[in-house]
């Protein structure tokens, strides 16, 4: 059977048509779910530039953006800290109990932005009830991709862990390309002037309908029997986690790196970048970033499923190689061809090599961990990665640009980082050999 044939397969095992509802119901759910909570954290970023004009007016462009910037990488500090604490609740109390509370503290952080009073309204408080916001945000956001991806790992069948977690990827897709459609249709129906007077708010506002459907769906999912057999005969997870694990936290952390840096400069830093330096339209920019995001939300599941064939590492490991060839001379590309084809095409292939590797992703990094601490270790790793390099890559990148006065340097940043994921891939494939020679397996 050739491989589209297999993968066909895959989707009917994890959508059947009748009988067999578990699996149904735990891809979709969590599919589902990811992305409409995914998608309160996301829409700031696709806002960024009105919301730098409307709560950080100090009469620099630059400087605002930066601030609004910053701002959007603040809600990535405390995701550590929800790791944590979700973490182990999901590891204590069940996977489904931990992403119910995060969805309901996500929903009540987004709605708040979107009530916010301008700085010409309250001053000061403005920015500062922004950031707490987007500390909740974070907050919330540390405990979904931990307990996510061990649901869903937990739940798949033999030798389908890497399609299955997938999902999880591939809902983080789905909820950037639902931010960026709503944001891009904002934009273009609205006029500037409405769209800094209360249109942007629009899209935070309908959280207050997002929050009781993400939490029903939620309410419905089942835990894994494996989880339900092993998991609570741990009296501390976390102290198990950093006693016995850090190994595997540390190496989890570096494959996690590309996977948070492609993501946040390609998806949302790249339409920033569009609009503010190459001056394209905000709704060609949104538009573009959309088509890229249909693209990797395809494509990542397929790339889970071929990781379930071929293995992790000969799917992820090119792609971030290619990533380090193409990014130079495709952003030197865009800057020297500013239009919106060139922009579409820049992304598409962005979104595809990102992709490849970030399908297979969240099964390479719960593989390193024991089902009793799952949930912490996948959460602390990933979540300290996206703290440290990826939640920063859009403050990062324009304040190169604006340090260096050289466009192209933000590719400097992704270089640097896909060489850290891939040095931390081919020690963990070189670890995980060495140890199946040991137990004797050919």
């Amino acid at each position: 059977m050739d491989i589209e044939g297999r993968f066909r397969m895959k989707l009917l095992e994890a959508f059947p048509e009748k009988g067999q509802a578990q699996p149904l119901r735990v891809v979709a759910s969590v599919t589902v779910a990811n992305v409409l909570e995914w998608y309160d954290f996301a829409v700031y970023a696709f806002l960024m530039g009105v919301i730098a004009r409307v709560m950080f007016p100090v009469g620099d462009a630059t400087v605002a953006l930066l601030l609004s910037a910053g701002t959007f990488g603040v809600g990535f500090l405390t995701r550590p800290v929800g790791a944590l604490a979700f973490g182990v609740l999901a590891d204590r109390r069940g996977r489904k109990f931990a992403l119910l509370v995060t969805f309901g503290l996500m929903g009540g952080a987004t709605v708040v932005i979107g009530l916010i009073p301008s700085y010409a309204a309250i001053g000061l408080a403005a920015p500062l009830l922004v950031v707490l916001a987007r500390l909740l945000q974070g907050l919330a956001t540390g405990g979904v991709v931990g307990s996510a991806t061990a649901l869903l790992t937990e739940h798949a069948p033999p030798r389908q862990a890497g399609f299955y977690a997938s999902w999880q990827a591939a809902s983080q897709a789905g909820a950037l390309l639902l931010g960026a459609l709503i944001a891009a249709t904002v934009s273009a129906v609205l006029s500037a002037a409405q769209l800094e007077a209360w249109g942007w708010r629009v899209p935070f506002w309908a959280s207050i309908l997002v929050v009781p459907v993400g939490l029903y769906i939620r309410r419905r999912l089942d835990e894994p029997e494996v989880f339900v057999r092993q998991a609570r005969s741990l009296s501390s997870p976390l102290s198990v986690l950093l006693r016995t694990h850090n190994a595997a936290v540390v190496r989890g952390f570096g494959i996690t790196i590309i996977w948070t840096v492609s993501t946040y400069f390609f998806f949302v830093y790249i339409p920033l970048y569009a609009h503010t330096l190459l001056k394209l339209s905000m709704a060609t920019t949104l538009f573009s970033n959309s088509l890229a995001l249909a693209v990797m939300l395809v494509l990542s599941p397929v790339a889970g499923f071929l990781s379930d064939r071929f293995g992790r590492t000969p799917i992820m490991a090119p792609a971030a190689l290619v990533i380090v060839l193409l990014v130079v001379p495709g952003t030197h590309m865009l800057l020297s061809h500013p239009q919106a084809t060139t922009l579409v095409l820049f992304q598409l292939v962005s979104a595809a090599l990102a992709a490849l590797f970030i399908g297979p992703a969240p099964a390479a990094i719960a593989e390193l961990f024991p089902v009793g601490v799952r949930s912490s270790g996948v959460g602390v790793a990933y979540n300290l990665s996206v703290t440290v390099f990826g939640g920063f890559a859009p403050t990062i990148a324009t304040a190169l640009v604006a340090r260096t006065e050289n466009p192209l340097s933000p590719t400097w940043y992704v270089i640097v980082c896909c060489g850290l994921s891939l040095v931390a891939l081919l020690v963990t494939t070189r670890r995980s050999r060495c140890a199946t020679a040991k137990r004797g397996i050919p």
